[in-house]
C-alpha cells in the first residue's frame, strides 16, 4: 500500500523490499496531487506522463529509487524541460532550460523521479508565494494564509501530502520561512555543503543554499547526504561530517550550551506571542533533555541595518539576473514584463557601484567574522561559546495573503513589509551558517509556528541531531492541515 504519511526514506525502503513499484508509488503521488492541488496551486505545471515512462523504465539505483519529488520553478533546471523562475515573460515565451544542472542530476542520480514545478513568487524575492504569473499558492493549514515563499509551492505540496519531500532554496530564508508557514522541517545548510554549479553566479552561491522541505528530519539528513555528495568543479566545501547525516538521526549529541533569542535583534517591532510561546516551549524540551540554556545573541545582529545595507547586494544579483534573462530571452526585458518589485530592485541595483558592492560584501563578511566569535569549535571541549542559537523562525505565524503588496507607485512596500516578517533568517545567509526551521508550535486557529536552530559554519550535524530530539519529544508528522490526501 503507498500510504500518503509515508516519508521519503520510508517510501524508497518499500520500494526496495518490492512491496510497491516505483509506478505505483508515482501513480499514487500524481492522485494525491489531481485531488488536492486544485484547492493550493502549489504545483504549477505538471509532467505525470514522462514520470510515469521513467518510473516504468530502469531507474539510477540511489537511495530514494522510485520516490517522487517535485522541482520548485526557480532553479534547479532540466534540459529540454521549463523553467519560468515565476516570471511571466518566461511563462510566455514557455522557456526551456538548454541543460541539466549538477543540482537536479543529483536528485535524479538519486533515483527520485520528478513529477513537475512548484510555485514561487517572481525570482524568489518575497517571504509570500503570490506572483503575477500563477497566481497565489494557499497554504493547506488555512486557506487564503500565505504557505511562505519563496519556496511556498513545494512546502504546500509536501505539507499536503502530494509527496513527501520537494525541491527548496534559500537565499534569505526561502527555505525556512515556509516550513515554519507549513509546518515542515526546512534545512538551510552550511554555504558551498549543497553545491549549485550550473549558470549560479559566484553571488548567487555567497546567499544561496539548495535544499529540500521535508516532514521529518530523517527525509532531511538522508537527502542531504545525497546532495551535498563532493562533485567536481566545486571552488569551496566545508568540513565533511564524521559520519552520513541520516546515521546521526537518533545519536544523543550530548549537553550543548544553547542561546536563547526570544526578541526581535532587528529592532523591528515586538514578536507575535505565539512565536514566544513557540521558544519558550522549546526551549523547556530543550531544558530537559540536558542542554543548557542562556540567553544569547551575537552583537552583530542587533544592528538595525546591517541587514538593509546588505539589501543593495541581493539588489544587484536581481539585476543581473534581469540582465541573464535578456540575454537568453534575445530581447531587452521592459517593465512591463517583469513585476513593480523586480523591476525596482534591478534598477536600485544597476546603481551599486563596484566599490559599493565590495565594501557591503566585506562588511557582510565582518559582520560574519564577529557573529561567529560567540560558537565553540567543538561541543566536546569546556569554554564559554554557545553550540547552537534557538530563536523564532518568524516574527509572525503565517499571514493572510495581500501583506506584500508592490505597485507600480509603490513597488517596495512589499519588500518592507517582508523585513519586519523575517527578522531571523537572513543573517545566516550572510554568514554562511547553517540554519534549520522546525515545527514546534500551532496557533488557536491551528496554524503552524516554527523556531529555528543555528549552528556553527559547517555543523549541520549538531543541528540534525538536536532536531531529531525535540523531533521525538514533541512529534509532529502525525498533524494534518485543512487541505491534505492522508488517509
Amino acid at each position: 500500500m503507498v500510504d500518503a504519511a509515508s516519508d521519503a526514506v520510508a517510501t524508497a525502503e518499500l520500494i526496495r523490499t518490492g512491496e510497491i513499484s516505483p509506478l505505483e508509488a508515482v501513480d499514487a503521488a500524481i492522485d494525491r496531487i489531481e485531488a488536492v492541488n486544485p484547492d493550493l496551486n502549489a504545483v504549477i505545471r505538471e509532467r505525470f506522463d514522462a514520470a510515469r515512462v521513467e518510473a516504468r523504465g530502469p531507474l539510477p539505483d540511489g537511495p530514494f529509487r522510485g520516490v517522487p519529488i517535485l522541482f520548485k520553478d526557480l532553479g534547479c533546471e532540466v534540459a529540454g524541460e521549463s523553467i519560468y523562475d515565476g516570471m511571466q515573460c518566461l511563462k510566455a515565451s514557455d522557456y526551456r532550460a538548454a541543460r541539466t544542472d549538477p543540482l537536479a542530476q543529483q536528485f535524479l542520480d538519486a533515483g527520485f523521479v520528478w513529477l513537475g514545478r512548484t510555485n514561487t513568487p517572481e525570482i524568489g524575492l518575497l517571504p509570500t508565494t503570490e506572483p503575477d504569473s500563477y497566481g497565489a499558492t494557499h497554504n493547506p493549514w488555512k486557506l487564503g494564509f500565505t504557505p511562505g515563499g519563496s519556496s511556498g509551492g513545494s512546502a504546500a505540496a509536501v505539507a499536503s501530502g502530494m509527496v513527501p519531500a520537494a525541491h527548496a532554496n534559500d537565499g534569505g530564508g526561502s527555505i525556512r520561512i515556509p516550513a515554519s508557514c507549513c509546518g515542515l522541517v526546512g534545512l538551510k545548510p552550511t554555504r558551498g555543503r549543497v553545491p549549485m554549479g550550473g549558470s549560479a553566479n559566484e553571488i548567487a552561491n555567497f546567499l544561496v543554499a539548495e535544499g529540500v522541505v521535508s516532514r521529518t528530519v530523517r527525509d532531511t539528513a538522508a537527502i542531504l547526504d545525497v546532495l551535498s555528495a563532493p562533485r567536481r568543479g566545486t571552488p569551496t566545501r566545508p568540513p565533511a561530517p564524521s559520519q552520513p547525516y541520516a546515521n546521526l538521526v537518533g545519536i544523543d549529541p550530548g549537553p550543548l550550551r544553547i542561546g536563547v533569542l526570544a526578541d526581535n535583534p532587528q529592532d523591528r517591532g515586538s514578536l507575535h506571542p505565539d512565536c514566544v510561546a513557540a521558544v519558550e516551549a522549546t526551549v523547556a524540551l530543550l531544558a530537559g533533555l540536558g542542554h543548557h540554556l542562556e540567553s544569547a545573541c551575537p552583537v552583530a545582529w542587533t544592528d538595525p541595518e546591517a541587514v538593509f545595507r546588505f539589501s543593495s547586494v541581493w539588489a544587484a544579483d536581481c539585476a543581473a539576473s534581469v540582465d541573464a534573462w535578456t540575454a537568453k530571452l534575445g530581447r531587452p526585458l521592459t517593465e512591463d514584463d517583469i513585476e513593480p518589485l523586480t523591476w525596482k530592485l534591478a534598477e536600485i541595483g544597476r546603481g551599486v557601484s563596484g566599490p559599493q558592492f565590495i565594501a557591503t560584501v566585506s562588511e557582510a563578511m565582518s559582520l560574519a567574522r564577529d557573529a561567529g566569535q560567540l560558537w565553540r569549535l567543538d561541543p566536546s571541549e569546556p569554554g564559554d561559546g554557545l553550540d547552537i542559537i534557538v530563536s523564532p523562525t518568524l516574527a509572525e505565524p503565517p499571514l493572510a495573503h495581500g501583506n506584500f503588496p508592490g505597485t507600480r507607485e509603490r513597488p517596495l512596500d512589499g519588500f518592507i513589509r517582508a523585513g519586519a516578517f523575517v527578522p531571523f533568517t537572513t543573517q545566516a545567509n550572510v554568514s554562511g551558517q547553517p540554519a534549520v526551521s522546525l515545527p514546534m508550535h500551532w496557533t488557536a486557529d491551528g496554524l503552524p509556528v516554527g523556531i529555528q536552530l543555528m549552528a556553527n559554519f559547517g555543523r549541520e550535524d549538531l543541528l540534525i541531531q538536536v532536531a531529531a530530539q525535540l523531533e521525538t519529544a514533541a512529534p509532529w508528522s502525525d498533524r494534518r492541515p485543512t487541505v491534505h490526501a492522508f488517509a
